[in-house]
């Protein structure tokens, strides 16, 4: 690889962090939930594409930057799923409360519900 491929591919790192940033800030809070949920695809294929980049690479430099590619995309790939676990959760129906069961026993001398007299069955059950 050349100077000039070289100048070209950070050149093109460079716009590509700086349009990422200006189309990220430009999105409401309300969807960066959904949005980085969506976005396990293209995650997906950065994993991929560095170990495409690792099978090419022939000195240090290319694994090490293969690597930390592959740990950062897998990183967002985790992330995203995590996320859109939280995120399905709060549409799952919430169960209600079941009411504590009374433990305690009632005092001696006292009365209670279940000495109370037995209830009468309604007519025509």
């Amino acid at each position: 690889m050349n100077n000039l491929d070289l100048l070209t591919a950070i050149t093109v790192f460079v716009l590509s962090v700086l349009v990422g940033i200006e189309v990220i800030s430009k999105v409401p809070a309300t969807l960066h939930t959904p949005l980085m949920s969506g976005s396990n695809s293209v995650h997906g294929i950065v994993v991929i594409g560095a170990m495409l980049i690792a099978a090419e690479s022939h000195n240090w430099i290319g694994y090490t930057l293969a690597f930390v590619a592959m740990v950062f995309g897998a990183m967002n790939v985790v992330g995203g799923y995590a996320v859109t676990d939280r995120m399905l959760e709060m549409f799952k129906p919430k169960t209600p409360d079941k009411a504590p069961e009374k433990t305690a026993e009632a005092a001696p001398g006292t009365a209670s519900a279940s000495d109370a007299a037995p209830q009468q069955p309604k007519a025509g059950v």
